[in-house]
């Protein structure tokens, strides 16, 4: 009896120590798993100060809001190293193209229930090129989030960053997606090792 008692001991001091190395409490599930190199899905790997020194670097008009950034990552469990890949490689982090007019991290296109508005930010005529238009970037944030969470993640399982460039940006879209990958891949990489690299 004693030696199954230390057995059972030995086991419960075991899980408590591996529970506790994990981060966790024992027998609470992590949210997320640790980001890995190409999942958009995964806890931060990025700090909210290292986001804004991105911005800061990148002259966003987006600077200082990386703690939204990162919050909207943990509350989505997206690691928001992508989407500030994301925001680098569409727009320059909101100094060209038409996420100057729309706050779009993505510059995503326009969507249900979304502001809709042309190339020279009036509102969209049938035949023309249109985006969603956001009030503020962390409007723009928190929709490039819904849609990639909801949509790309959970409906359709796209979980990789090879995965989601072809719908989300794709050649027939004259993209060159291999190129985008290249891009937002070496970007996280380089964040990830402490590198603010724009």
């Amino acid at each position: 009896m004693g030696r199954v008692l230390g057995i059972l001991f030995l086991l419960l001091v075991l899980f408590f120590g591996l529970a506790m190395m994990q981060g966790g409490k024992p027998g609470q599930s992590m949210a997320s798993p640790a980001a890995t190199a190409d999942s958009l899905v995964g806890r931060p790997s990025i700090s909210a100060s290292f986001i804004n020194e991105v911005l800061i670097a990148c002259h966003s008009p987006a600077h200082g809001k990386g703690q939204t950034l990162y919050d909207l990552g943990v509350q989505y469990g997206i690691d928001p190293a992508w989407p500030l890949a994301f925001f680098l490689h569409e727009s320059s982090c909101g100094t060209q193209g038409m996420a100057v007019i729309t706050h779009s991290l993505g510059n995503l296109r326009c969507f249900s229930g979304s502001v809709c508005v042309n190339t020279v930010g009036n509102s969209c005529q049938p035949g023309q090129s249109c985006y969603a238009f956001f009030r503020s970037w962390e409007q723009g944030f928190e929709a490039w989030y819904q849609l990639i969470g909801n949509y790309y993640i959970k409906q359709r399982g796209l979980t990789t960053i090879a995965r989601v460039i072809p719908v989300y940006a794709p050649a027939a879209d004259d993209n060159d997606e291999s190129a985008y990958i290249r891009a937002v891949t070496s970007s996280v990489a380089a964040w990830r090792s402490g590198r603010v690299l724009v």
